[in-house]
């Protein structure tokens, strides 16, 4: 069903919660409409796709968790080395646990099987094989899940809202 970007009183992306939440929240007079897509819930009731509520909300810091999804995600279902775009990815460690690499963010990649092979147990500057980009951690969980709904094509109305997606 549609999912709608909730904006914080400061237009920085909160949440994302679905449509009738939102409906809920602006009928209340919580949140106000900044976005719709033409759709109708009613007639004169458009259907929203960005709503910002009316008063500052503080939202502590939440952890994104490191796992292969997660991994493959952030490097866009792509091969960090050679730029291979498929389904079978592997997770290299750039710098392999053998060495003292760990499991981090900055340390895991998405790697084609042939690249995670060819690499073996040493470092991208021993093998010759540069990154395509250098592995971060995300920015925030919520970043994360709005370049996930971005990058399917659908609300492409909350790219003006997200910093960096």
């Amino acid at each position: 069903m549609a999912k709608v970007l909730v904006l914080n009183a400061s237009y920085e992306p909160l949440n994302i919660t679905s449509w009738r939440r939102a409906i809920v929240l602006l009928l209340k007079g919580k949140a106000v409409e900044v976005e719709h897509n033409g759709k109708l819930i009613y007639s004169d009731f458009p259907l929203p796709t960005v709503i910002r509520l009316r008063h500052y909300v503080r939202v502590p810091y939440k952890e994104i968790p490191l796992t292969r999804r997660n991994i493959l995600h952030r490097d866009s279902h792509c091969c960090q080395y050679c730029g291979y775009l498929g389904d079978e990815l592997t997770l290299d460690h750039v710098i392999p646990r053998s060495r003292g690499g760990g499991d981090t963010w900055e340390n895991l990649v998405t790697a084609c099987v042939r690249c995670n092979v060819k690499k073996g147990n040493r470092t991208p500057d021993e093998s010759k094989m540069p990154l395509l980009k250098n592995p971060r951690k995300p920015y925030s969980s919520l970043y994360f899940e709005i370049t996930k709904h971005l990058k399917t094509g659908m609300h492409q109305e909350w790219q003006k809202y997200v910093i960096g997606a």
